[in-house]
């Protein structure tokens, strides 16, 4: 082999030598931006840690409103109370309040109207009633007159208005059924009663 073709193919191989090398210059130069697309995901998932993180995270606690209604202990005490206070009574074919009646109504019930102020939703009923004279019609009238006279008598004593309702049984619910003044008198009558509970 001669000196002109050594160096021939010493050139072609330098040749060789230098594409290969330029060759992987640019498969490099190349390959940086591939991973660009990847950049922009990467800022995109970080939004969503914050949230998964306000969901891991306990709700504030709210402050329960208080009971617009008593509890059972409450109740019955309110219970308790009613059982004292007497059925207020009337005379014949009248719906103005005695004073026996107003004193029975008057029993205990200062303390059932601060009991009462605590919970508005709380109602009592009072019931009107009458002896079996008369007719069904009138009766009923004149039971819901003297509920109204006994409702009109506890709101003046402090009870809310708004907790008291009326109705009448006129002479419907006897608590005696013998004809005669003392069984009348039994059954012209007032009573109270609570209602029971909504909630």
């Amino acid at each position: 082999m001669t000196s002109i073709q050594r160096q021939t193919l010493l050139a072609i191989a330098a040749a060789l030598i230098l594409t290969g090398a330029c060759a992987k210059k640019k498969v490099a130069a190349v390959t940086p931006p591939a991973p660009a697309p990847v950049a922009p995901t990467t800022p995109a998932a970080r939004p969503q840690t914050p949230q998964a993180t306000a969901e891991a995270r306990p709700a504030p606690r709210s402050t329960p409103a208080p009971s617009r209604f008593p509890d059972a202990a409450t109740r019955a005490r309110i219970d308790t109370l009613l059982g004292r206070i007497s059925d207020a009574y009337f005379d014949y074919d009248k719906y103005s309040l005695r004073p026996d009646a107003m004193k029975a109504l008057q029993a205990d019930s200062s303390e059932l109207r601060d009991i009462l102020k605590d919970f508005p939703d709380y109602k009592l009923t009072i019931e009107g009633h009458a002896d079996e004279r008369g007719s069904a019609e009138y009766n009923l009238g004149l039971g819901d007159r003297r509920a109204t006279a006994a409702k009109e008598y506890l709101v003046g004593i402090g009870i809310p208005a708004n907790q008291l309702d009326v109705l009448s049984y006129g002479k419907e619910h006897p608590v005696c059924t013998d004809s005669n003044e003392a069984c009348w008198q039994k059954n012209r009558r007032i009573h109270i009663v609570a209602q029971a509970k909504t909630q």
